[in-house]
């Protein structure tokens, strides 16, 4: 039997995060997804008066394929992969697979050399009408300490919430934001400024990654100073980091440790943008509360804020060009050690939890009061 759940997730990618319209050409880019969800998302795309286009991958080829590939062959990829890309006016980017680490061995230099050449093909779809989600495994229901049915509960809640409320209660802060100059945070290990002076602040309710919940900016390029310790593992190219600890002088990561720091310092190693700021965001998601090692749902913690090396986005530019992005992320509420923000010498959020009133709606308790008033 078909899992209604299933039918109410593709209603949500199709019909609210890309917003299909009458002869939109839509891509669905599938890694190790089940059948019946791929079969949803054709039937309300073609409900919804569009086309789709299917392109199915497995995690085990896209390995050997890294292991294997050349710079001519990279590039005839990307090129064609831009050249479809090009001609889609929505993107529907469905992850899935058993293992999180299937490219740990993939040597540094390949990583590299494939990214190089495929970032073309995410410049052209961050102009799309796009969203990204991952698939519930049995590997994410370990990595979050749950059991596989409850895993798929958690997921479903997280991935079909009102996110349109969600959006309403961003609007302040997403104001507060872009009036701000000088940003202070601070918490155990952590002595961070920087400012936001100039640079948007975008509300990402949906639209864009499925789970979502966070608001980004980025910092002036060159105003980080100070220390960040994270606190959460940060998986990244396969591999997952832990206890990364990065010092900042006038933008730039000049130190940086984690557990294995030799991998650490090459990646940031990749380009000048590297060792520089693209994002600064702060996740307001009510019902995701602790790490699973899984970026997309990790970076919308409630009472989480990240901190990215590497590229910025186009619609909150600093100007910092990079070959990675790589979404950081830092736990403030008082169970992972507390910290505060602070917003141009006025407190705005400790422990975790907003503190102005026209911010309050944020906390998770007022986002789940209102999509329980509205279910």
């Amino acid at each position: 039997m078909l899992d209604p759940r299933l039918t109410k997730l593709a209603n949500v990618l199709v019909n609210y995060s890309t917003n299909v319209q009458p002869g939109d050409n839509v891509l669905i880019d599938a890694m190790e997804v089940d059948a019946a969800l791929i079969k949803e998302l054709v039937k309300a795309v073609s409900r919804a008066g569009g086309h789709s286009f299917v392109s199915l991958r497995e995690s085990s080829i896209s390995r050997q394929l890294l292991l294997t590939g050349t710079e001519e062959q990279f590039r005839l990829e990307s090129e064609m992969d831009k050249e479809r890309m090009e001609k889609m006016q929505a993107c529907i980017i469905i992850e899935g697979g058993l293992n999180i680490n299937e490219v740990s061995d993939v040597p540094d230099e390949q990583m590299k050399l494939a990214t190089s050449f495929f970032k073309e093909v995410s410049i052209v779809r961050l102009k799309k009408k796009w969203v990204y989600l991952r698939y519930p495994t049995p590997s994410m229901a370990q990595l979050a300490n749950k059991s596989t049915e409850a895993f798929e509960q958690f997921y479903f809640d997280v991935c079909t919430m009102d996110y349109a409320k969600m959006a309403k209660a961003m609007q302040p802060l997403k104001e507060l934001m872009e009036r701000t100059d000088r940003v202070k945070i601070t918490g155990p290990g952590t002595e961070l400024t920087f400012s936001i002076k100039g640079i948007p602040a975008i509300p990402c309710p949906g639209h864009y990654n499925i789970p979502d919940g966070e608001v980004f900016t980025a910092p002036v390029r060159d105003s980080v100073n100070g220390v960040i310790s994270f606190n959460t593992p940060s998986p990244y190219q396969g591999f997952t980091f832990e206890k990364v600890r990065l010092e900042f002088v006038d933008g730039k990561i000049v130190h940086a440790t984690a557990n294995d720091t030799e991998r650490l310092n090459s990646i940031l190693d990749t380009d000048e943008g590297a060792r520089y700021i693209g994002e600064f965001a702060l996740g307001v998601h009510p019902v995701i509360r602790e790490p699973m090692q899984d970026i997309l749902f990790d970076e919308k913690i409630d009472g989480s804020f990240h901190f990215t090396p590497g590229r910025c986005y186009d619609d909150a530019s600093n100007g910092n060009k990079s070959n990675i992005h790589w979404d950081m992320v830092m736990i403030q509420r008082p169970e992972y050690g507390g910290g505060e923000i602070w917003f141009d010498d006025h407190l705005i959020r400790r422990d975790g939890r907003f503190l102005l009133p026209e911010l309050a709606p944020l906390n998770p308790e007022n986002l789940k009061e209102q999509e329980e008033h509205e279910a």
